[in-house]
């Protein structure tokens, strides 16, 4: 068989289309970087360690581990959503008219913002990313009713609960979606019970990203790696522009990744680990992936499982489970030196995506 047969020009062209949007995003998060950079260096938007938890609960561990962290600029995140919301638009509105005056049909092409595959992504992305950034400048400054600065769980809680409640209206109103997919066994109409899995599924996503951005390097390779894996089986499945998208994330967390590894110039905070969680589960509802979700992101279910597991014993058997919780802590406080932590922590996720991907895309039917 040929090769020409087997790859057609549209299936080259989308092909294309999809690693260009991510280089291009790549680049214009790399050249954003410094300019975001002298900002938060310049006004000192730097964390401060936190000694208590959620609950109250001394961070003995967290807090002494981690001194050397404080003031760190945080709110890097920004130079992600913030990069993939300009050329989404740009590809959209710009693209065309560069493409009609020089000539170049194919830059035209590169629109990938569509109403039935990225309109919700990019909505969930801006919407709790700019709700991650309030919570980042209200920790910084202080600011707030929360000790130490910041807002409130049960605030952020609701607000990313509006959000998600918004989505899943959006999926079962208006594109009649129902069903969830389980690999190699069919799909499954859920009728109402939709939205409350569409909820849990971006709040578990949102919180768990962020319970996970707490080493250097580690939330940002971990989320690289779920969108490329994610954007392989949107572009599996035809939907191209949502392909698209997830490659442009990945793009523009690699640029993040590039001063984030270990020793970090900045940290990724709310504003990015909130906003990619949360939209990673919506690109995951998107492709009818909830299943593979979890395997890709089984990192996740251990950060936020240890989490539970340290806050439940802690109340009702007065003794915890872990040194320290979330997971990447406990290790932490065994001595294990922190890229080391990041590393596994990678190579981990990276089999899960492969076992992830293997089962999504043979188990499609």
């Amino acid at each position: 068989m040929e090769l020409q047969s087997i790859c057609t020009t549209p299936e080259i062209e989308n092909v294309l289309k999809v690693m260009l949007t991510g280089i291009i995003a790549f680049v214009i998060a790399f050249l954003f970087t410094p300019i975001w950079t002298h900002f938060l260096y310049k006004y000192k938007l730097g964390i401060k360690i936190k000694k208590t938890g959620v609950q109250g609960d001394s961070l003995q561990y967290v807090s002494t581990m981690h001194a050397d962290k404080a003031g760190t600029p945080t709110m890097g995140g920004v130079i992600v959503w913030l990069s993939v919301a300009v050329l989404i638009l740009a590809s959209h509105y710009v693209f065309p008219i560069i493409a009609w005056s020089l000539d170049i049909g194919f830059l035209a092409r590169l629109d990938f913002l569509s109403r039935a595959e990225t309109y919700l992504p990019l909505f969930a992305l801006v919407a709790t990313g700019i709700l991650g950034l309030f919570d980042d400048v209200m920790s910084v400054r202080g600011w707030g009713s929360n000790k130490g600065g910041g807002m409130r769980f049960a605030v952020r809680f609701w607000w990313l609960f509006a959000i998600a409640a918004f989505g899943a209206w959006w999926f079962y109103s208006k594109l009649g979606w129902d069903v969830m997919h389980v690999p190699a066994v069919g799909d499954f109409g859920m009728g109402l019970w939709y939205i409350p899995l569409f909820i849990f599924v971006i709040l578990f996503t949102a919180f768990s990203s962020n319970e996970t951005d707490g080493l250097d390097g580690l939330n940002g390779g971990i989320l690289t790696m779920a969108f490329v894996a994610f954007a392989v089986i949107a572009f599996a499945q035809g939907s191209v522009d949502l392909a698209a998208f997830c490659l442009a994330i990945s793009g523009a967390l690699l640029a993040f990744l590039w001063f984030n590894i270990y020793p970090a110039r900045f940290f990724m905070g709310d504003t990015g680990a909130i906003s990619l969680g949360a939209t990673l589960g919506v690109v995951a509802m998107l492709t009818n992936s909830v299943i593979i979700l979890f395997i890709i992101v089984f990192v996740y279910v251990l950060e936020s499982g240890s989490a539970f597991i340290q806050i439940a014993s802690k109340k009702f058997f007065k003794r915890k489970v872990f040194l320290a919780a979330p997971l990447h802590h406990h290790f932490e406080a065994l001595g294990w030196p922190e890229p080391k932590i990041t590393m596994r922590a990678w190579i981990f996720t990276a089999v899960m995506v492969i076992i992830g991907l293997t089962i999504g895309i043979i188990g499609v039917g």
